[in-house]
This record gives C-alpha cells, sequence and structure tokens, in this order.
C-alpha cells in the first residue's frame, strides 16, 4: 500500500452532531491527540516515505486551536503540505475569522470548509462566508464542501448528477441511522461492490485519537501506537483482512453473506448495508472493527 495522504481525526468532539457525520462526532464524544501522540504519527508519516499531505480533521479540529497550529506547523516543517477540514464555527465575523486565521497563513495549503442543512441553515452559511473572506485575505486556499439532502442524493442516482459544488449523501455513521429512512430502498443483494473506497491502494487513510488505521471509517487495519505506520502499509493484505477481503470480493453483500449476518431486505445504499453488518460484527471482530465512536454515540474507546 503505498499512501500519499494522511487525514488525522484531531478529535471526536464537534460543536455539532449532524445527522450525515461519518464518526459519530458530537459535543458529548471523547477522544482526542496529544503533541506527544501527534508528533509521534508525524515522525511515522515521514518514516513512510511517500506520504506528502497531511490533514487535521475532526469532530472539530478548531476546538483544540493550539494543538492543531502546533500539528500545522510541525507537519509544514516537515516538509508535509497541509490541509485542514472545519465547520467553521469559529467565523463569527469575518475579522474574527482572521484572527483565528492568521497563525496558520503560510503553512496550510487547503481550507476545507463545511456548509450544508446538516450544520444549519442562515447561521452556517453567514460563518462559512465569513471564513471564506477571511480566508482569502491571507491567501489561504479554501473551498467549501457541501453534502445534498437524501432527496437529492436520490436524484442523483437516477439522472447521474449533483448540482455542481455538493457530493452525494453516503449512509454512513449517523446517517445509516437518522437519515436512511429518507432513501429509496434497494435489494441488499444489488450492492456486491463498495462504490466509494479504493480498499485495495487507497492512496490515503485516517488515524484517530486511539492510533487506529481507518482503511474506511470504522475498519482498522492496524494501530500505529502499537505498530509503526510504514510496517502497517508493508505489511497490508487486503485479500486476507477479515473485513476488507470479503468487501473486496464481492461488496457489501458478500461480507454479509461470509459472516451469515441477518439482514433486512433493502437498503439505502451500499453503506448503509456495510455500516449495519460491521455493527453486528463487532463483538466477533475486537481491534478491527474499531473505535466505539465510529459506531454509536459512545463516550470512550
Amino acid at each position: 500500500m503505498t499512501l500519499s495522504g494522511l487525514h488525522l481525526l484531531l478529535t471526536y468532539t464537534c460543536t455539532y452532531a449532524c445527522d450525515h457525520c461519518f464518526v459519530w462526532s458530537s459535543p458529548d464524544q471523547s477522544g482526542t491527540l496529544t503533541i506527544d501522540q501527534l508528533d509521534d504519527i508525524l515522525r511515522q508519516a515521514k518514516d513512510v516515505g511517500t506520504i506528502e499531505w497531511i490533514y487535521y480533521e475532526g469532530g472539530e479540529p478548531f476546538l483544540y486551536h493550539a494543538l492543531l497550529l502546533w500539528g500545522v506547523r510541525r507537519a509544514a516543517a516537515m516538509g508535509f503540505r497541509v490541509g485542514i477540514v472545519s465547520n467553521a464555527y469559529w467565523a463569527t465575523s469575518r475579522r474574527d475569522a482572521r484572527e483565528w486565521l492568521r497563525d496558520f497563513a503560510g503553512s496550510v495549503e487547503d481550507l476545507s470548509l463545511s456548509c450544508d442543512p446538516y450544520h444549519g441553515d442562515v447561521e452556517q452559511e453567514e460563518r462559512v462566508a465569513a471564513a471564506t473572506a477571511a480566508a482569502r485575505d491571507l491567501n489561504i486556499p479554501v473551498d467549501v464542501i457541501r453534502i445534498a439532502s437524501p432527496a437529492a442524493s436520490d436524484a442523483a442516482k437516477r439522472v447521474g448528477q449533483l448540482p455542481a459544488g455538493e457530493s452525494a449523501l453516503m449512509y454512513r455513521g449517523r446517517a445509516a441511522e437518522r437519515l436512511a429512512n429518507q432513501a429509496t430502498p434497494i435489494p441488499w443483494s444489488r450492492f456486491t461492490t463498495c462504490p466509494h473506497e479504493d480498499l485495495r491502494e487507497p492512496g490515503r487513510v485516517h488515524v484517530d485519537p486511539f492510533g487506529h488505521v481507518h482503511v474506511c471509517q470504522g475498519i482498522s487495519i492496524g494501530n500505529v501506537f502499537a505498530t509503526p505506520l510504514r510496517t502497517i502499509c508493508e505489511t497490508y493484505e487486503p485479500d486476507t483482512h477479515p473485513i476488507v477481503g470479503p468487501l473486496l470480493a464481492g461488496g457489501p453483500a458478500a461480507l454479509a453473506t461470509r459472516y451469515d449476518v441477518p439482514r433486512a431486505a433493502l437498503y439505502a445504499d451500499a453503506c448503509h448495508l456495510c455500516c449495519a453488518t460491521r455493527s453486528a460484527l463487532r463483538p466477533r471482530f475486537p481491534g478491527t472493527l474499531e473505535p466505539a465512536q465510529m459506531y454509536g454515540p459512545a463516550s470512550s474507546a
């Protein structure tokens, strides 16, 4: 496995508890990296030798501003290109947003801001607009992430496209519980591929505050606090991985049948079936289907 990107979940805590959240982040969710842990992960990333980008995500990374700033500066000094994903809760005005962002200027090459109905309407639009303007004032490259509603995502399935600037909703994490009933259901047996992730050669992985290396959210292929990231990359064998292997062989449908997991007749999408199947399998695969934060409103690992 050759990685070019490493996405660090700085924290599972967030100011929001959005219905579409992959990782069940919320104000009550726990799990945050320390500076020492972050430094260790960045050193491991450098040792891999192929990683170009470090992204800081969450949860909401700006909740731990000092840690985020330390991590951004450290990663940039090590020669990585650096990005941040944020909901812009801190951008109460353009002037305030400039102060929040000023110290990141010159180090951050991509600031991605979430803005869609799941984060609220008018106030969220105003904050993202303020943050976007402030980032441009400081010459920080900025873009906006918009996730479509269930209705729009359904329409995209039928006509093959979404409005410019929007991405389809995937029924993972909290969305599998909160939003799946709004989608047009599809027979489970049709989900024979993973349509969103390259599980064989992912190119990028996520590392969370507990050290889990996620090839897809909630599917761990190792833990950097137990095994060096370089070793995890070099020894990754997707076809023999107990979860990735079946997914590669026949998608979520194959995962469910391989382990004889009870299932409903219909699901919103492949992610919905996959999440439901993995949730049922968690007791059988401790250390692999981790952590609890990826599977519900947990407050501990």
